[in-house]
Parts: structure tokens; sequence; C-alpha cells
């Protein structure tokens, strides 16, 4: 399994830093080329490699760490996304709710990713806290992972454990943004999994 990283913002950089920080190799890509990533990817160590965004979508798993608008130009890139995971990492800030049509935000990016896998996660934490080693006070940071396809899931899960943080599965796509509507955003932040 091979992972990418889409977007080199305050969530990618922090995303980058866990899987350094976990020796776990990925690579990093932007709209403004590898180039403007090489001193980032040299700081983070030997496991984060800058890749162009072409490079980088033939990953197995593709996290979108991106601003919610942008999804659409990425999935551009491909008619066809079967066999990929896309880990959708985004968060909808200054996004009207009609823009949404009653939907989940990640059934928004299912249905622009077609035939990929979509898997929610790494979106709860602001990118401070999502940078910081999950270990904490004798525990884990929680992080909710959310999919409609128990094996991209099961997948992700792994991933998000081997990353360091105490995953749980909260279901299907369409809840997986139920707990932050709730306005719990602060407290979902704080969650500590003791061991």
């Amino acid at each position: 399994m091979n992972y990418a990283i889409i977007g080199s913002g305050n969530v990618g950089t922090a995303l980058a830093r866990q899987f350094a920080r976990s020796n776990i190799p990925v690579a990093i890509a932007n709209t403004r080329g590898p180039g403007s990533l090489t001193a980032h990817a040299t700081e983070l160590g030997g496991s984060i490699t800058a890749r162009t965004i072409e490079d980088a979508l033939k990953a197995d798993v593709i996290i979108l760490a991106v601003p919610f608008r942008a999804h659409p130009s990425v999935a551009a890139a491909r008619p066809d996304w079967t066999g990929k995971i896309i880990v959708d990492a985004m968060n909808t800030y200054g996004i009207e709710p009609a823009e949404l049509k009653g939907m989940a935000s990640s059934e928004i990016v299912a249905a622009a990713f077609p035939g990929a896998k979509v898997v929610k996660t790494f979106n709860q934490l602001p990118a401070k806290l999502l940078a910081m080693n999950p270990a904490e006070n004798g525990g884990r940071r929680v992080m909710f992972v959310s999919g409609n396809d128990a094996e991209a899931v099961a997948l992700i899960v792994k991933l998000v454990g081997d990353l360091g943080f105490a995953p749980i599965n909260l279901g299907g796509i369409g809840q997986s943004g139920a707990l932050l509507e709730k306005g719990g955003a602060l407290l979902l932040q704080n969650l500590i999994r003791q061991e």
C-alpha cells in the first residue's frame, strides 16, 4: 500500500509530519509542483517525497488535504478512480449548507471521484493538534474514521493506528459529519483513549 497527500497547507503538512514521525513513506504534492516542496520534504525526513500531482495520484491511497472547493479539480485528473482509496481530510469551512444540498460533504466527494472508495478521517482536529504526537497522558488521541466500504475503512483504520492515533469507526460516510454538526468540535479534539 502506498500513500500520497494532495495539499501542502497546514493540514497536509501536519499529516506529513505524522507520516515522518511514524516512518511511513508518503508522497506529498501541490499545484505549485515538487520544487516548492523540496525543502519541506528534506526537513521532514527521508520517508517524505515531493512529487507532481500526476505522480502522487498513482498512489493506492490519496489523502485530500486541500480546501473543499478544490477537490473537483483533483477529481478532474482522471475519469475513473476505480481501485483507489480517497481519504477525505477536508472540512467545509466557509461553505453554506445550501451548497451541500442536504448531503454529507464526503458524499459530495464520493460523487466527484467515480469508482473510488472514499473514507473520511483526519478532519476533526485543527492542524496544530493534528501535527502533534498523538500519544498523550498515557493514551492516544482519538481519530474518527467513516466510510461505506468495509475493506477500505479497515485499511484506513490500520493507517490511523499506525500513525499513532486511536481510531474509532463511525460507520458510513453519511454520518461522518454528524458529531461535528452537533457543536461538539472542541470536545472531539480532546478525546484521549487510554491504553
